[in-house]
């Protein structure tokens, strides 16, 4: 099968070779038929798992493309080039899409530019685990989503940018977009039930960060944000918890943890941020 794809390879080749002159005599574009060609041979490279060679395919059917003017349909084409290299090549994969995004941004499709570039930060983050760029991508996807006014979308993507700072023990650039994601929830009556879980996590990039002045403060400025959030389990387990920070008593902040988790199991994140928390205690009562 493959086989097949490189003789098709060949004649896109050839067809490309021709030249000038002998287009003159052609009815059709030798442009158009090395494109077709091109597209084949990666579909056939697909076919026999050959994912390195569907995405060179791909990406000179896009070349093709870009030179009959169909830019659309080039932007296609370096996404499917992208959806291949992922297998075997994630930066790859990335470069195809960047190439994709810039004519989508060029043209003014910005919501579906954003889609491609929440890929790009996905990429980034999980196959070639570069968390910074892996932001910066995020954010930039946010951007174009907010820009389209589609709310949820971007702030989902600034969710994964706040997961991240905290990752990387950016404790204050989490806060910051945690409680922008916050306020920018409470406006919108489907989103709003998911602030006690948004004011949680920044109320624990605050106890991490070991401010328990500020973590204090932020307490009482959650609660006047969101009126529902005094009573919330949330709410309970992020005051418990300072209060046990306070005391200095590790096995006391445990125990909150634990009584929490067996109602509303805890995340990965969230468990992460805990553990350093708890650490941090052990450090100090030790």
């Amino acid at each position: 099968m493959s086989s097949d794809a490189e003789h098709l390879m060949a004649q896109a080749e050839k067809k490309l070779n021709a030249g000038f002159l002998s287009s003159l005599f052609s009815s059709s574009n030798r442009y158009e038929d090395a494109e077709e060609l091109y597209t084949k041979a990666a579909n056939q490279f697909k076919l026999a798992k050959k994912w390195k060679e569907a995405g060179d395919a791909f990406s000179k059917a896009a070349d093709m493309q870009i030179r009959l003017g169909e830019r659309d349909e080039a932007a296609t084409r370096f996404v499917d080039a992208s959806n291949a290299y992922k297998k075997v090549s994630p930066q790859d994969a990335v470069d195809s899409l960047k190439q994709a995004i810039d004519i989508l941004t060029e043209r003014g499709r910005f919501q579906m530019a954003a889609k491609h570039q929440k890929t790009v930060a996905e990429i980034y983050e999980t196959d070639l685990v570069n968390l910074e760029k892996a932001m910066t991508a995020y954010e930039t996807a946010a951007e174009w989503f907010q820009g389209e006014d589609a709310s949820a979308l971007a702030n989902n993507c600034l969710t994964k940018v706040a997961h991240l700072a905290a990752q990387l023990e950016q404790y204050q650039r989490a806060i910051e977009l945690f409680e922008r994601i916050a306020a920018s929830s409470l406006e919108n009556s489907l989103t709003k039930w998911g602030v006690r879980d948004i004011l949680l996590k920044a109320g624990l990039c605050h106890l991490a960060s070991g401010d328990l002045v500020g973590a204090q403060r932020a307490a009482e400025r959650y609660c006047d944000m969101d009126v529902t959030f005094a009573a919330t389990r949330e709410c309970g387990l992020y005051k418990s918890l300072l209060e046990a920070l306070e005391q200095g008593d590790p096995d006391v902040f445990t125990g909150y943890v634990a009584e929490y988790d067996k109602m509303t199991k805890l995340d990965d994140w969230k468990t992460t941020l805990l553990l350093r928390i708890k650490k941090s205690m052990d450090q100090s009562f030790t």
